[in-house]
Formats: C-alpha cells, structure tokens, sequence
C-alpha cells in the first residue's frame, strides 16, 4: 500500500514532533526560526494537494483521499498559513514558541484526518486531536485571564459536544454492526425500513447536536463568542476559520453519505438550525462593541448559510456549501488577523490598554494603517456577498441551487427559506458598514503605523484569494461539485 496521498498529514506530523525536539535544544532567541520552519512546511503541503492526483483508501477503508477530503484539507492547511505566518510577529520573541507552533500543526493534522474519516471511529480520533490542541491554543496566553478563560469554556462545551457525538455514534454502531460509514450505508440500503425506528431519530439527533456544537449553530453556539473574543487573535481566525469547518465536513460524511434513508429529518431540522442561526447571528452581532465578539456572531451567521447545503441536499447545494465554507475561510481568517494589527497598533500607543479590538480603536484605521483598513474592507464586503468575491460566488450558487429545488418541489418554505437568508445577507451589511465608517470617516486617534510585515503578507495573501475566487470562480466551482458528488448526491 502507497501512503504518498497522505504525504501532506505524515509531513506535519513529523515537522510538529522536530519543532518539538528543536525547542529542547535551541536557545530562546533562535525560537522565531520555528515560525519560518512551520510555514515551509505548510506550503509544502498546499503545494501538494493543490497538485496531487488520484484517490485511495487506507487502513482498512478507514480514510480516504477524494476530491472532497481534498478540498476541505486545502481549506485547513490554508488557514493554518495564514496563522502561522502572522504568528511570526504575533509570538515573536515567547519562550513558548516550540509548543505552540507544535500544537498548531498538529491540530491542522487533526482536521485533515477527519476531512479524510471514512469510519466512525477515524471521525471521532481526528475530532480529538485538533480539539485537544486548540483547548491549549485558546488558551496559550498564560498570564491573560481571558485567554485562559476562553481556553476553559471552550474545553468545557468541546468535551460536552464530543460526548454527544460518540454517543450518538454508539447508537449507530448497534443499529449498523458497523463504523465504517461505506457499511453504514450499504445496511440502510439492504434495510430501507429499519430507517423507520425511534432508536434512528435518536441516533440522528446525538449525532446532529453534537455537529451543531463544532459548527457553532444556534442554540449550540454559547462557547464561540467567548472564545473567539478571549483566545489570541491568531488563533481566533484558526477556530473561526479553519476547526469549525471540521464540523460541516464530518456533517458531509455522515449525515448526507452514511444516513441518506433518512436524509427528510434532517432537512427540516436544519432548515430550522439554519434560519435560527443566520438570523440570530445577524442581530446580535449589530450591538457589538468588540469587533472580535461581531466576528464571532457574523461566523455564527454564516454557519447558517453553510447549513442550508443540507437541507435540500442535492449536488449543487453541497457545492455551495463547499465553496462558501472555502470563501469563510479565506475572509474570517483574514478579518481576525486584520484585527491583530489593530491590537497591535494599540499596545505600540498603550502597552498597558485593554479591550484592543473595541470599535473605537477603529477609528481613522485608513490613515494610520492603510493597508489594513482596505483589507478589512475587503473582508466586509466579501462577508456581505457584494462581487466580486468568493462571498458573493457562494453564497450565489448555494442560495440558487436551494431556488431551484423550491421550483422543481413547488415548495413554499423552501422559498421562504431563500428569502430570509437574503435578507440576512443584506442585514450584515449594516454592522460591517459600521465599522468601514469609523475606518475612512472618522479621524485617527494617532499617528500613523508601520504595519508588521508577517501581519501584513497573511492579510494582502487572504486578499488576492477573496477576490481571486470572486473574479475567477469556474475551476473551483468545478472542484466544489466535484467533491459534492462523491456523497452520491444528484
């Protein structure tokens, strides 16, 4: 058996264990290198997939790389670039550096293992082993009361959620006799009426609140405004961007592949996640102070977007989902890293000042650092959907494609359904308009900054994506629909 489809996770592994060893034997000072090495390792990695071929399985059907495993990989490995990168300056100069650059690898690991989980039991190892590492990351600064407080709940309500998840995947294991989602699958179609039963609603409810809780869908979303807002803002746009989307790829694999005989529960119950959470995240985020704590619910928000994907569950609406979650990535990340160099623009004024992220900090952002302000308007209007964006591209194909299916149904409330979720759209446009406001109308508070240059190339990189998709969509359309149809979906 080859494993040179899972070059990219042995890579990481192995890069986070020298990072390890390296920071036993070198001296404090020489730990910035760590950063330098940990990138390198990243864009290997990109560079890989982005180029890879072919398809495989492993470990007895355990993992499997497809076009789906790859996409949401590429996500993963992108996002934890872009954190590495302003991680540079970030951490520059902590004791510390080894363990983080360490635990942030292998949490990007954990994510690629559950991206390519074939088997319940796969699943619910690469849960843990990006969990793990990002309770310590959100945690990371020691001597922040906040940070560690955004590390503890974050370890409480993630243990609470993988309890629900592995229950609900006991439940399964008894109805099937099996983990291994392919034999799940094959039982429901020898089977089509033990689809039917109490025990399988129940299954199907542990396994989507425990889904609900790593995507931050209402009413499990109460761990991710604090955590966003209390952990390093580096390792926000990590959580943000990047781990919540474990939960929407794991969704993917179980919910639409494995329980397909009951696929019509489903989307009435995430229908209702969906309008809950959008609209929920929307309104609330229009009274935030703390841009970290606005950006929290805008991704609580768009996580509703994402979740529409399954409710009509058809190849175009999981493309959607696919392309939309690739675009989140790409934008969230960039908007909470923008928001570290506002942190760091506030400590360089006042090294004792709190609340850095308060909008007021905001304010005349385009004249002190230009290059941040553009870029987080970038970000903005990409959230909002305005085009040419890789917003605008997901949210598009994803909103149609559940039109279509209203038409073809004849569905009322899935039409209804479509117009709340423009008209959510259109309501964030308000509280990002806020913030663009106090950037380019207000004057400055100070004089004007040298914006660190690690901050810097991850945000203008996050940009050329946001706008690369926008302005050419086709090939990632095309690889989104791809990975959609490996769920079988039509």
């Amino acid at each position: 058996m080859s494993f040179v489809l899972l070059a990219p996770e042995i890579l990481l592994t192995i890069l986070a264990l020298v990072i390890i060893l390296l920071g036993l034997l070198i001296s404090d000072k020489s730990k910035n290198m760590l950063g330098y090495i940990s990138a390198a390792g990243l864009i290997a990695s990109l560079v890989y997939i982005a180029g890879a071929k072919g398809e495989g399985s492993f470990f007895y059907n355990a993992l499997v790389v497809d076009p789906l495993s790859q996409i949401f990989k590429l996500i993963f490995i992108i996002v934890s670039l872009l954190a590495v990168i302003a991680s540079i300056s970030y951490f520059k100069d902590n004791r510390n550096q080894d363990e983080y650059y360490a635990l942030l690898l292998l949490s990007t690991v954990g994510m690629m293992v559950v991206a390519s989980a074939n088997d319940l039991v796969a699943l619910f190892v690469g849960f843990e082993l990006a969990s793990m590492s990002t309770y310590v990351l959100a945690g990371f600064e020691k001597k922040n009361p906040t940070s560690l407080e955004a590390g503890l709940k974050y370890f409480i309500i993630g243990s609470l959620s993988s309890a629900l998840m592995l229950f609900g995947m006991s439940l399964v294991y008894g109805i099937t006799g099996s983990t291994n989602i392919p034999a799940i699958v094959e039982y429901f179609k020898i089977n089509p009426t033990a689809a039917i039963t109490t025990l399988n609603i129940i299954a199907l409810i542990f396994l989507v609140a425990g889904f609900a809780f790593k995507m931050a869908l209402v009413p499990f979303h109460m761990w991710a405004p604090d955590t966003y807002e209390g952990s390093p803002t580096v390792v926000s746009a990590l959580l943000a961007a990047g781990s919540k989307k474990m939960g929407f790829v794991a969704a993917f694999r179980v919910l639409v592949l494995a329980l397909v005989a009951i696929r019509i529960d489903m989307q009435m119950a995430f229908a209702i996640l969906a309008v809950i959470t959008m609209t929920y995240g929307n309104i609330v985020a229009i009274s935030q102070r703390s841009i970290k704590r606005m950006l929290a619910y805008s991704s609580i928000a768009q996580a509703g977007y994402i979740s529409l994907a399954f409710v009509v569950a058809t190849q175009m609406s999981i493309g959607g989902g696919i392309l939309l979650a690739l675009g989140h990535a790409l934008m969230k990340g960039g908007a909470f890293i923008a928001v570290g160099v506002v942190a760091y623009m506030v400590l360089s004024d006042n090294k004792n000042a709190r609340n850095t992220d308060n909008l007021e900090n905001f304010a005349g952002l385009g004249k002190r650092a230009p290059i941040t302000a553009f870029s987080l308007l970038v970000f903005f209007l990409a959230l909002a959907g305005i085009p040419p964006s890789a917003g605008f591209i997901g949210k598009f194909v994803l909103f149609y494609s559940v039109t279509v299916e209203a038409v073809r149904l004849a569905s009322s409330w899935l039409l209804l359904v479509v117009i709340i979720a423009i008209l959510n759209s259109a309501l964030s446009i308000y509280y990002y308009a806020r913030v663009i406001r106090y950037m380019y109308v207000l004057p400055p508070t100070g004089e004007k900054i040298k914006e660190p240059a690690p901050y810097v190339i991850a945000i203008v990189l996050a940009v050329i994506g946001t706008i690369g998709i926008g302005l050419y969509p086709e090939p990632f359309i095309r690889w989104a629909m791809d990975a959609a149809r490996v769920l079988g979906v039509s």
